[in-house]
């Protein structure tokens, strides 16, 4: 399995020459290379996490693939054929299984309402919690894709979450609202993190791969 980042939360899975994109939203470049892509998974509604440019450039390029996301995707992205899913719904699709935990959005302020979130589980062996904090029990995470920036982050809850998950390796996501120093904080913490359960940090860079 190969897992690319790009910009913010937006994630390419390769599996046996077929791949699956999470979450590309707004603040990702447009992505290429789009003719293996089987499948999109969305974990909410938000428009960093998915825009109709990126799904219609995705759809035209592969023909149609299947949409899997939680309910509250399915109402804002009304036109587009959704596959509803929620936590503990698993999904066989080609080299991939899904399976999805979670099912709320973390707290951004009382103020804001709390949306549909699933993190996803794909092969047993990499996550991705979405805008959550929420722990695949059980699965012995290999690489775990970690949120380290947001209006609903703060690092030592984000600490907490990867003490949680113990990985064997990790990387951060959805850092584009982060400054460089921001960055390079938060990956300092996650990296301490990380390493408490004998696991390696990795610091990716839009187009950078990790394998497993």
């Amino acid at each position: 399995m190969r897992v690319t980042k790009y910009e913010h939360a937006a994630l390419r899975v390769e599996v046996s020459g077929k791949q699956l994109i999470i979450d590309p939203g707004v603040y990702t470049t447009p992505l290429t290379d789009l003719g293996n892509v089987i499948g999109i998974v969305l974990t909410h509604e938000h428009p960093d996490h998915w825009t109709p440019e990126h799904l219609d450039r995705i759809l035209k390029a592969t023909g149609g693939v299947p949409i899997f996301a939680p309910a509250g995707v399915a109402g804002a992205a009304a036109g587009y054929d959704i596959t509803v899913v929620a936590p503990g719904d698993r999904v066989e699709l080609g080299p991939f299984h899904l399976e999805f935990f979670g099912g709320r959005h973390a707290l951004i302020h009382e103020s804001i309402p709390v949306v549909d979130n699933v993190g996803v589980l794909v092969n047993r062996v990499f996550y991705y919690p979405g805008d959550s904090y929420a722990v695949p029990k059980g699965a012995d995470i290999q690489l775990l894709a970690a949120p380290i920036g947001a209006p609903w982050l703060k690092i030592g809850e984000a600490m907490d979450f990867v003490l949680a998950v113990a990985p064997r390796r990790a990387f951060g996501t959805h850092d584009m609202t982060l400054s460089v120093a921001g960055r390079g904080m938060g990956r300092a913490r996650l990296t301490w993190a990380t390493e408490q359960g004998g696991g390696e940090f990795l610091e990716l860079e839009p187009g950078d791969s990790a394998d497993i």
